[in-house]
């Protein structure tokens, strides 16, 4: 029997739901970027050593974050950087360091934490996977994965009448305390971890980063298979289209444009990002920095290349709600499927302006591809992102851009297949000059 070969979107899709796969957590997904693009000819650096910036590839990681930056054979003198930045973190419940704990009932239950503003409701009776690094005695990291290990039972409506008229209330402390076992008194979660990621026991591990999240897989659904129902599409959904386009830029060559191409994804973002690998933090900075030192800057150069740069921020935005249309701007409705979306703020949630419209619409036209905006009903405040933050710590010229999701923050989100792929195309037309 012949094969059906798919065409390019759904490829993509089936790419980007592989990618999801192998991103439980955002070590897990730093790692997947900094090896697909080893792959694609990319020089892994270590940051402790001497700075890369030769012609080609190179990539970096620290922790849940991985840059990424593309030297052309000429650097220009008025060259500058050419950014894309996104985050590996979704919403997920933290191991805390107590591990575990056991009810006068038998129940063995994992102790967590609520990382990120989630929808608690959604994670109820989902399957759970862990996943994140274990740090070794040696110093050595491993990351770790679980099959699915745990579950947050909701109480039977039989016990809560009124569950459904008054509204569902949830504690997060009493609550959302997933089980994993029972009447096991000699149950050890980290052990059981330790061994997953191949270790001979958990004694060997010094300290971890560890997350609860959803097990279950990505699914197509929909008509026509259009729609893509996972977690951590948030942000997730902006990561793998960066990744898929810089892989065609280094098959490509030289991007045209004669920019440095900078492809930085931090963590951290859901919680405020102020941490080492956050984008409130130095990271892309440093990066920037030490590329610009690397290809013979000084200070005034280094600030002449950031007057000359940009940066995409690439979060995932909101689709109108079929169901919640009210909710949003009624002159301002993007929609799942017609083409990534512009995201503005007039109070600087998002750091969009004119000039960063005309940026991304460039990048579009050149793609091929439609662009929406996305402005926020005035009785509701928007979220924020990245971009702000980036605008804000180096003075870039950033524009704040994403695919449209709905139920963002749940469990298990929903994106469209052609938005992906637009998103991946237009990413790649910036980053080539347009």
């Amino acid at each position: 029997m012949a094969q059906l070969k798919l065409d390019e979107v759904h490829a993509h899709a089936v790419d980007y739901q592989h990618f999801l796969l192998d991103s439980p957590s955002p070590y897990h997904a730093a790692e997947v970027v900094a090896q697909r693009l080893v792959d694609a000819g990319f020089t892994r650096v270590d940051e402790k050593g001497a700075w890369d910036a030769s012609p080609g590839g190179h990539v970096m990681v620290r922790g849940g974050a991985v840059a990424a930056w593309f030297v052309p054979e000429t650097v220009a003198d008025d060259a500058g950087f050419r950014i894309v930045g996104a985050h590996t973190d979704s919403p997920a419940f933290s191991v805390k360091p107590s591990v575990q704990s056991t009810t006068p009932d038998g129940w063995g239950q994992i102790d967590v934490e609520v990382y990120g503003g989630m929808m608690w409701n959604s994670w109820l009776d989902r399957e759970l996977t862990l996943a994140g690094r274990l740090v070794l005695n040696s110093g050595e990291v491993v990351l770790a994965r679980t099959g699915p290990i745990a579950r947050i039972p909701q109480l039977a409506i039989h016990l809560d009448r009124d569950v459904n008229p008054s509204g569902l209330k949830l504690d997060p402390q009493k609550h959302l305390h997933p089980v994993w076992t029972v009447d096991n008194p000699f149950g050890n979660v980290l052990e059981y971890v330790a061994r997953t990621a191949g270790l001979d026991n958990a004694s060997q591990v010094a300290a971890f980063d560890l997350i609860l999240t959803p097990s279950q897989g990505p699914g197509f659904f929909g008509d026509k298979g259009q729609f893509i129902a996972a977690s951590r599409q948030d942000n997730l959904s902006s990561v793998h289209p960066g990744l898929v386009a810089l892989e065609r830029l280094a098959a490509e060559g030289t991007p045209a444009g004669g920019d440095v191409t900078v492809f930085m994804c931090f963590d951290h973002e859901e919680v405020g990002s102020e941490s080492r690998t956050g984008a409130a933090g130095p990271i892309l900075e440093t990066v920037l920095r030490r590329t610009a030192k690397a290809l013979g800057r000084d200070e005034d150069g280094f600030e002449r290349m950031l007057a000359a740069s940009s940066c995409v921020s690439a979060d995932a935005a909101h689709s109108v709600h079929p169901n919640y249309a009210g909710h949003h701007d009624p002159d301002n409705r993007p929609m799942m499927g017609r083409g990534p979306i512009i995201k503005i703020n007039s109070k600087q949630r998002y750091a969009t302006d004119g000039e960063g419209i005309a940026l991304w619409n460039r990048a579009c036209v050149a793609a091929g591809v439609a662009s929406q905006s996305f402005v926020g009903n005035n009785a509701m405040p928007c979220g924020t992102t990245i971009g702000p933050i980036t605008a804000t710590r180096l003075g870039i010229l950033t524009v704040d851009v994403g695919i449209g999701l709905l139920s963002m923050h749940s469990a298990r989100e929903m994106s469209h297949v052609d938005d992906l792929l637009a998103l991946s195309q237009a990413l790649a037309a910036y980053w080539r000059g347009a």
